[in-house]
């Protein structure tokens, strides 16, 4: 399903609006630039993107309204596995496959994936949200410059 800059601005505005956010042009501003900017860009990146549009506002006001966008569940993080914070700027369920020689995320649709369950209940106290899976392998830059080997993976 295809969503527009527009679309996801409008459903962001609603989505604030639920969550009791005060719906500012700093924080607007921050959520076009992640959306704008597509695949999974780092607080830095999007950092980067605002300072062109307001040219007084702080990395730490960035990070700032990302952690609420992400505790409000507005955003999402990619994984808190890859060592930096990087965020999910595709709105429909999928998976990743990583590069583990240079850290490039591809999507993968859900469709490409077979469900993913649990079979046993989760340990005491769990709630499982929506499972996420992470394919681990070279991309075709990385894997022509190693030879083949796998056991690191």
């Amino acid at each position: 399903m295809a969503h527009t800059v527009e679309d996801r601005l409008k459903k962001f505005r609603q989505q604030c609006r639920a969550a009791g956010l005060a719906l500012t042009h700093q924080r607007e501003t921050i959520f076009r630039a992640v959306v704008e900017s597509g695949g999974h860009p780092s607080p830095e990146r999007i950092y980067g993107l605002v300072k062109r549009r307001i040219p007084a506002i702080s990395l730490a006001t960035v990070y700032k309204n990302i952690r609420v966008f992400l505790d409000a569940g507005l955003l999402r993080e990619v994984t808190v596995h890859h060592g930096t914070m990087l965020l999910e700027t595709n709105p429909e369920d999928h998976h990743h496959l990583v590069c583990v020689g240079c850290g490039a995320i591809l999507d993968l649709e859900q469709e490409a994936v077979e469900p993913v369950q649990l079979r046993r209940r989760p340990p005491a106290g769990y709630r499982i949200f929506r499972p996420r899976v992470e394919f681990l392998g070279l991309c075709p830059g990385c894997a022509r410059k190693k030879p083949e080997k796998s056991s690191h993976l």
